[in-house]
């Protein structure tokens, strides 16, 4: 029962989370398919060769034939002065194409894998060059499926050429009879369209390929229940080091109050669990603010610090859940509760007799 136990723990049966998929893509480990860019890069040439092959051949016949026309010799300076004319009309019947077959790769890579430039790849392994692991991974599922995948390849690409070269069998037959002016478009006629079924063929088998990446990645990414376990608690923290920092960020808070509640003129609680410290000078302030506030154990410390420096403590219950809610710590008191603080100041004021409160001993109303 504990081996079956185990087991199930160390099955990878949970999909990856996030930051595993973040992490292996760093590390360049993503799901792509080299023959994809082939494949393409072939179907993108045949069907450029076929819209922009006319206008490249025109060119290029030209400047060929501007080569052999020439009567008279040329010197050496007349002979750099074409080969650079050349050279230049040559790129520019060219670059077309070359630029169709960049973008073509380009657009491919990015439909796979998107914005992603990583040298991790290239940081030496010891295990990339270890004969033991080599040795595994030759006799290894994942080779065998590799073969199988490939001789499957050359199965479909061997059938393709077959079908293509069997309906063409009784032109090539008397291609021996044409002449060379018959016999060229013929030729290539049969090479374009043997060369396109078989470049469609590469790009149907290459989709799949990529299909079979895409499972196999996301087979080798998944992980076991305990390590989604530990990843959690790995991004929540550290159940110690979080008590820690909250033990640190409630005695800064302890510290704060022991500056701030001095500076009120009255307490308003509930009375035990909520307990706001209030400040308002005439003078100086537009409305009265709230200077500290707190619930429960802070509520007490408020509590605690107003008797030590004689800060009245006034118990209002509703008033002082409505301003625990509503107004944050160093914000100014909403007009709609002047009334009832304005009342609560001048009871204080008249209880101390004293237009502005003194520093005494509590009082509890």
């Amino acid at each position: 029962m504990d081996g079956l136990m185990a087991a199930d723990k160390d099955e990878k049966t949970e999909p990856a989370t996030p930051r595993r998929r973040r992490e292996a893509r760093t590390k360049g480990q993503v799901a792509r398919s080299q023959d994809l860019v082939a494949a393409v890069l072939l179907v993108t040439a045949f069907l450029g060769m076929q819209f922009l092959g006319p206008g490249i051949w025109r060119n290029l016949s030209g400047i060929l034939t501007a080569a052999l026309s020439s009567d008279s010799p040329m010197d050496l300076e007349e002979n750099l002065h074409f080969a650079a004319v050349a050279a230049v009309e040559t790129g520019k019947s060219i670059a077309p194409f070359l630029i169709l077959l960049f973008l073509a790769i380009i657009a491919t890579l990015y439909a796979q894998v998107g914005l992603l430039f990583t040298l991790q790849p290239l940081v030496p392994s010891l295990s990339k060059i270890n004969p033991l692991n080599g040795i595994k991974r030759l006799f290894s599922i994942r080779s065998v499926m590799t073969a199988l995948i490939n001789f499957g390849k050359l199965l479909v690409v061997g059938t393709v050429a077959y079908v293509t070269m069997q309906a063409g069998a009784a032109a090539i037959v008397y291609a021996v009879t044409f002449s060379i002016y018959d016999l060229v478009p013929l030729v290539s006629s049969l090479m374009f369209d043997l060369g396109i079924k078989l470049a469609v063929a590469l790009l149907i088998l290459a989709l799949l390929d990529f299909a079979w990446q895409r499972y196999r990645h996301e087979r080798d990414l998944r992980m076991t229940k305990e390590e989604v376990k530990d990843e959690m608690r790995s991004m929540e923290g550290d159940p110690q080091i979080k008590r820690r920092r909250r033990q640190v960020q409630l005695q800064l808070a302890m510290q704060r109050l022991g500056k701030d509640v001095p500076t009120a003129d009255v307490i308003v609680t509930n009375p035990t669990h909520v307990a706001l410290a209030i400040q308002y000078d005439a003078d100086t302030m537009s409305a009265p603010k709230v200077v500290a506030k707190g619930a429960d154990y802070v509520a007490l410390r408020i509590r605690q610090i107003a008797s030590e420096f004689g800060i009245p403590i006034v118990e209002r219950k509703a008033l002082a859940r409505a301003l625990y809610d509503s107004v944050e710590v160093g914000q100014y008191i909403p007009e709609r509760f002047y009334q009832a603080i304005a009342e609560i100041l001048a009871y204080i004021y008249e209880l101390t007799g004293q237009s502005v409160p003194a520093k005494r001993e509590p009082v509890l109303v």
